[in-house]
């Protein structure tokens, strides 16, 4: 088995209402409770929208120190993401679909280092 990360940039997800989000939800939901029942699913999760109400840590000085925000200010970020340990890539691939489907925005999948 190997484990994928499926995840989003909040910019991919585009200016939708609000009846268009909560109609989202209960498809994306679904597919989670697919996964888990399926028993590949090993985390999803959507991320607060604001990259500035994170912090990071930087030990990079030798000193280790924290800061409010984001360590950088990209023009994209991370909006959510879903790890799923399947058997080859046709399965990480058909869950990423399953997810690109339901949310309604485009999914990249990168597998983790072995």
């Amino acid at each position: 088995m190997t484990q994928y990360l499926i995840f989003f940039n909040q910019q991919w997800v585009g200016d939708h209402s609000e009846e268009w989000f909560e109609g989202r939800g209960p498809l994306a939901h679904a597919v989670v409770a697919e996964m888990t029942a399926a028993g590949v699913l090993v985390f999803a999760g959507g991320l607060e929208e604001d990259p500035e109400d994170g912090f990071c840590a930087d030990a990079t000085s030798g000193t280790l120190l924290f800061r409010d925000g984001p360590y950088s200010h990209p023009t994209e970020f991370l909006g959510g993401m879903t790890i799923v340990d399947v058997p080859d890539v046709e399965a990480a691939r058909l869950w990423a679909g399953r997810i690109a489907e339901a949310c309604g925005w485009p999914q990249e999948v990168r597998p983790f280092k072995a």
